[in-house]
């Protein structure tokens, strides 16, 4: 939810009740991830980039592809037309979400990619790095090594390192808050970290997108 309807749900929410009461009844009859791409469709019509970002991480996260995102995208050309959907395709590339690289689309298996010497990363603690464009925050316990995306699954923000304290993690827009030790968000909002597979190779730490 953005800043402002925040404030108009605190300033009245007598009346902003009502709004969330008619968005609710309106797509109950669908599942879930319909009713998200639905949703970022509207966003794209509207061209509201942050709304863009939410909707289309949320439909993500309810089991769509990135296929299908694409799909969703090209069937409303009659009403996107095609500056809207090169807007949010430029949004989609901004974004570095795993699964809408070229390779990844015509089935290509993911790559390993090399981090890091696994003994660089303290046991019980964070690492924040990049590699090959995409940020990582690496958590350790023992041999058993957690990678996730630097991204924020409200908006996509890319999470800094100075919002890391011990293990945990408090994105700098919506203050979101996440445990890195599970990935588990514990404030504000309610999705996780997007976990990468990892795993050890001889001295290095190999993370998979």
């Amino acid at each position: 939810m953005s800043d402002a309807l925040n404030y108009l749900v605190q300033a009245r929410p007598e009346t902003m009740g009502h709004y969330f009461r008619f968005l609710k009844e309106t797509g109950k009859h669908l599942d879930p991830k319909t009713r998200n791409l639905i949703s970022v469709i509207t966003k794209v019509h509207a061209q509201t980039e942050r709304g863009f970002r939410q909707y289309l991480k949320r439909a993500l996260n309810e089991g769509a592809t990135p296929m299908e995102v694409l799909d969703a995208l090209l069937m409303a050309f009659p009403a996107l037309g095609l500056a809207k959907i090169v807007w949010a395709t430029d949004i989609i590339l901004d974004m570095n979400l795993p699964g809408f690289a070229p390779e990844a689309l015509r089935g290509e298996p993911p790559k390993w990619h090399d981090i890091m010497a696994a003994a660089a990363v303290p046991d019980g603690e964070v690492v924040r790095t990049e590699c090959d464009g995409r940020g990582l925050f690496i958590y350790r316990e023992g041999t058993d090594y957690r990678a996730y995306d630097s991204h924020c699954p409200h908006q996509s923000t890319d999470i800094p390192e100075l919002a890391l304290q011990g293990t945990q993690l408090t994105c700098p827009k919506h203050e979101w808050q996440f445990d890195v030790k599970s990935g588990d968000c514990i404030k504000k909002g309610n999705t996780p970290l997007t976990r990468l597979p990892s795993r050890v190779d001889g001295a290095r730490l190999l993370v998979q997108w």
